[in-house]
């Protein structure tokens, strides 16, 4: 047992309280890591904030995380001690039916277990204080030990520098590829992205890299287009500069409508403006953001009836244990940005305060 410091939510709608906790070995089919490095992402606030219907407490949060690997348990072959991971939330066992089908990254091995919020035994790794702690999204990266199944971890170039790679366990990797295997923007074409976060800053690089001709940004925090523009959007509008409503305003912009579009915020309002600013005919719309539990999108059947397409992506369509090692080899190549998308970088006791950060848009 690893005894080490980890960020526990003990209860929905608290600050995280940065705990001893204990870490137990793998068990058959599992993996240790040591956690180098961990990003923030609005998934892991949206269970903190207890709108999570699948949100178990205590937990310990984190999906976005790059470690070395600490052990392995019986069986284990994929990975030895020392390699370096990257722990998938979307993981790859490579023999259920969705692994076989090459249409979907959506492996449901251990599918159930996960969003219980235990390992695929049915128990959890972690205690603290005595008391179980919950498993998130199968990761756990906010632990400087986690446990994770072996269908649950890419091993990557070991020369990779893990506080810049970790980006690639989520945000990163679901903006670009829900531009390049979702939508499968095509050279040329009209984009739009609306929500200009580090999702949609990736969607961006995404379309610029699969050769779009013009590509707007859509948010109303202006402090945003900057980077929006470093990162290939043509031009950025907010929907507040208009009295129209801005799928009116992008369909005028753009004479009919754009080719494809990315819902980048888990706003349902914003998923039917995302769609009716798409082209007749040809236009397709990409559902990158998570609403909340209970929430319906609504659209009149016309808009699809008349040869729009509405689409969903997660993970950006990765099959994970193939994709992340050579997602991570193109960063290294210099084809994809990374680093460009770290803004702060604290020390793991302001863990609450990155949340912070992230809330306020910076």
């Amino acid at each position: 047992v690893i005894k080490c410091k980890a960020a526990v939510a003990w209860e929905a709608g608290k600050p995280l309280s940065i705990e001893e906790v204990e870490v137990a070995p793998p068990k058959a089919h599992e993996v240790r890591i040591k956690i180098v490095a961990t990003a923030v992402c609005h998934t892991d606030a949206y269970t903190l904030s207890g709108a999570d219907p699948e949100g178990c407490f205590p937990v310990i949060l984190g999906h976005e995380g790059a470690g070395i690997v600490e052990s392995v348990g019986e069986g284990v072959t994929k990975v030895k001690k020392g390699d370096t991971v990257i722990p998938l939330y979307i993981p790859q066992c490579g023999e259920c039916k969705f692994c076989k089908n090459p249409k979907t990254n959506l492996c449901q091995k251990i599918r159930i277990t996960q969003g219980k919020g235990v390992m695929p035994d049915g128990t959890s790794r972690f205690t603290c204080k005595g008391k179980q702690i919950y498993h998130f999204m199968g990761t756990s990266t906010f632990s400087e030990y986690t446990v994770v199944a072996d269908i649950s971890i890419a091993k990557i170039d070991a020369a990779a520098p893990l506080d810049k790679v970790c980006l690639l366990g989520c945000g990163i990797s679901t903006g670009y590829g829900a531009a390049v295997n979702t939508a499968k923007v095509e050279p040329g074409s009209t984009c739009a992205v609306f929500g200009l976060g580090g999702v949609g800053l990736a969607v961006i690089m995404g379309c610029k890299i699969a050769g779009a001709s013009r590509i707007i940004g859509i948010d109303i925090n202006k402090d945003k287009y900057a980077k929006a523009k470093e990162f290939g959007a043509t031009e950025c509008i907010s929907p507040q500069d208009s009295k129209k409503p801005i799928q009116e305003v992008l369909v005028e912009m753009t004479d009919g409508g754009v080719d494809y579009s990315f819902e980048c915020i888990g706003n349902v309002g914003v998923m039917r403006a995302a769609l009716e600013a798409c082209h007749k005919g040809w236009g397709v719309s990409v559902i990158v953001g998570v609403a909340a539990a209970g929430q319906e999108i609504s659209t009149r059947p016309f808009q699809l009836v008349t040869g729009r397409t509405w689409k969903g992506t997660a993970f950006g369509g990765w099959k994970s244990v193939d994709n992340v090692p050579k997602l991570v080899t193109e960063y290294m190549s210099k084809k994809i940005k990374v680093d460009e998308f770290v803004t702060h970088t604290l020390p793991f006791d302001k863990i609450n305060e990155a949340f912070e950060l992230m809330h306020s848009g910076k």
